[in-house]
């Protein structure tokens, strides 16, 4: 794969953060490793410690120079909703600590782009991700799969900045 960049994907979460890491040159992608980091820890600062403890590893171990992070989806409970936004921000200041470039994506985007549809379903996203890195069927958790769908997204979007941009709203026009 010639001029391949090393894409470090993150699925945010307080409890299990995901990551997935490809190599891409926007055409092709190949699976480089996947995997959760869980929030280790009673409180959630001890958490969010060890969610960019984690992101930091990650990093210094495969190299990667470019990141993409789910965005934070509104969520019915503000409780949850924050705790989503703050470890977000530890796997954000992992990156941005480690010379990382980094780039924010709509869940809904996400799935358009990996999937053709922003409503697709989990089960969906796993499927295509598993198709797309040719990963034969291999059973991959939920978190993980997210975050590989994060990195080819934006895979996609260095070559295609169109392709994870979210679609405009159109104005409604009303006949008189």
């Amino acid at each position: 794969m010639a001029s391949a960049v090393r894409i470090l994907g993150i699925d945010p979460g307080s409890v299990r953060t995901g990551y997935g890491i490809v190599d891409s040159d926007g055409r092709s992608s190949r699976h480089v490793t996947h995997g959760c980091i869980a929030g280790s820890g009673d409180t959630l600062p001890e958490r969010l410690g060890t969610i960019y403890r984690g992101v930091a590893a990650i990093i210094a171990e495969y190299g990667p120079v470019e990141m993409g992070v789910e965005e934070v989806f509104l969520a019915h409970n503000p409780k949850a909703a924050l705790k989503l936004g703050q470890a977000r921000g530890a796997a954000i200041c992992a990156g941005v600590e480690c010379g990382l470039t980094v780039a924010e994506y709509s869940a809904r985007s996400i799935k358009q782009n990996i999937v053709g549809t922003g409503g697709a379903a989990k089960e969906q996203v796993q499927h295509m991700v598993n198709a797309l890195l040719s990963l034969n069927g291999e059973p991959i958790q939920a978190d993980a799969a997210d975050a590989l769908a994060v990195a080819l997204c934006h895979a996609h979007a260095r070559t295609r900045p169109l392709a994870a941009a979210p679609a405009r709203r159109r104005k409604s026009v009303r006949w008189k």
